[in-house]
């Protein structure tokens, strides 16, 4: 099963923005006190747990990490949301999805 990162720094941000040169990234911001994120957090280690695709999972949880949150959201040009996942590609992102959108089917899909 693949693994889902914590990304606690904007070092760690800017090296997987990077990471996405090799292999696609996904960035998924998460809040802990939000019932949908969590919904969406299950959907993700759904689709982890079935994924054979060689690409990274990172997850900003936006209380301890607000400062990477918003960093990711200027830096990457799209507008912050939370729950949010962010696919990244040659260090751009090529979709994204929030809320009850982020399914493990949805996830499925933009992975194929």
């Amino acid at each position: 099963m693949k693994t889902l990162t914590p990304l606690s720094d904007l070092e760690m941000l800017e090296a997987a923005i990077a990471e996405s040169s090799d292999r696609p990234v996904l960035l998924f911001k998460h809040s802990r006190s939000c019932g949908i994120s969590c919904e969406a957090l299950d959907e993700l280690q759904a689709h982890l747990e079935i994924c054979a695709r060689n690409a990274a999972y990172k997850m900003i949880t936006v209380q301890s990490h607000r400062g990477v949150s918003d960093t990711a959201a200027a830096r990457l040009g799209v507008r912050h949301e939370t729950p949010q996942a962010i696919l990244l590609r040659d260090g751009r992102p090529v979709w994204n999805a929030s809320h009850f959108r982020i399914t493990a089917a949805e996830l499925e899909r933009v992975f194929a």
